[in-house]
């Protein structure tokens, strides 16, 4: 028996707009380049797209980089964040001496969630030391806190921030956050900025109060870390690789329903699928007719009512983290204060 099956309800979490504009059937203008392994894109939203897309209209930068546990690839990175971070900024048109709050969101108790609170850990804050008329040419005043979770404080971070704001009056807020991703070769390896600014806890279903220029009455850059996928990701993305070998088999052994790909060989992950392959349909029935975003919504339907669709982050989180924040960081001091001097240890 066929019977329609209405997917618009089980819609896939990401929190990256480079996602988000794959599934567009128009093409969105954006500008890309790459510096050696490093990808970067950025975008503007319309509000024309806004619905489409969900996500809200303003400028976006995303830089896709390499494991950042590797000394070069950290140092490369962080060049290429310093450099899109001052274009970012250039959006707010900042005076030298305007103060900054930066608000590191997250449950620090909680490795893929503590991105926010470990990056506060190492901003140079400053506007103690203004007030103490300590400092020479070259710093501006900075402010820096971690509000915690709601199920910590029993509050909005929302209302926190703003109260904050209020007595502070700082010129900007940033705020960094871990996001979520629908792609596993994202997770721990790209930075989103905006001037949009963030739905904590929105990749992971649980949507808090908005942080931005329309709930603050000041503008705000938000920066994520996409840290977790879900297991919709996963056994999606299983699927295509499987698609992927298969195709692999066929192009290039004599038999391949005997034989396999030699181990440790990953050639059939470059492997491009035909729009329409008939291995879809042959290996997954009618579920081989389905598109990616499709697929990826029929087996949310399947696992989001068991509860198995867990949110699922690498066993070398802990480590990937630091690293994280440390280039976070690094990338803030070195924007914000003109004579900063990068630290030896922040590599």
């Amino acid at each position: 028996m066929n019977q329609e099956i209405n997917l618009e309800k089980y819609q896939i979490r990401t929190d990256l707009v480079v996602e988000s504009m794959s599934h567009l059937s128009e093409k969105m203008e954006s500008e890309v380049y790459e510096e050696g392994d490093l990808k970067v894109t950025n975008v503007f939203v319309p509000s024309s797209l806004e619905s489409s897309i969900g996500k809200k209209s303003g400028y976006y930068s995303t830089i896709e980089f390499k494991d950042v546990t590797d000394q070069d690839n950290y140092q490369k990175t962080l060049e290429v964040v310093v450099i899109e971070l001052k274009k970012m900024l250039e959006r707010f048109d900042l005076q030298e001496q305007d103060k900054i709050m930066i608000v590191g969101l997250g449950n620090e108790h909680s490795t893929p969630d503590a991105l926010g609170p470990k990056v506060i850990h190492h901003v140079l804050v400053t506007n103690h030391l203004f007030l103490l008329e300590e400092l020479s040419d070259g710093f501006r005043p900075v402010i820096a806190f971690a509000p915690g979770v709601m199920a910590e404080t029993g509050m909005e971070t929302s209302d926190i921030i703003h109260t904050l704001v209020k007595e502070e009056k700082p010129s900007l807020v940033i705020v960094i956050d871990a996001l979520a991703s629908q792609s596993i070769e994202r997770v721990n390896q790209t930075i989103q900025m905006t001037n949009t600014g963030i739905s904590p806890g929105g990749g992971v279903g649980n949507h808090r109060k908005e942080i931005s220029e329309q709930t603050l009455g000041i503008p705000v850059l938000a920066i994520g870390v996409p840290t977790v996928v879900d297991a919709v990701t996963i056994v999606s993305d299983t699927i295509e690789y499987m698609m992927k070998y298969i195709t692999f088999m066929k192009s290039h052994l004599q038999n391949p329903s005997s034989k396999l790909v030699p181990t440790g060989s990953i050639n059939y992950l470059k492997e491009e699928l035909p729009e329409t392959d008939e291995n879809h349909q042959e290996l997954l029935g009618q579920i081989g007719t389905l598109n990616e975003q499709e697929k990826r919504q029929f087996i949310s339907e399947i696992l989001t009512p068991t509860g198995y669709n867990l949110m699922v982050t690498p066993k070398e989180i802990d480590f990937v983290i630091e690293k994280i924040s440390l280039l976070l960081s690094e990338a803030l001091n070195q924007t914000l204060h003109v004579s900063y001097k990068m630290k030896k240890d922040s590599v």
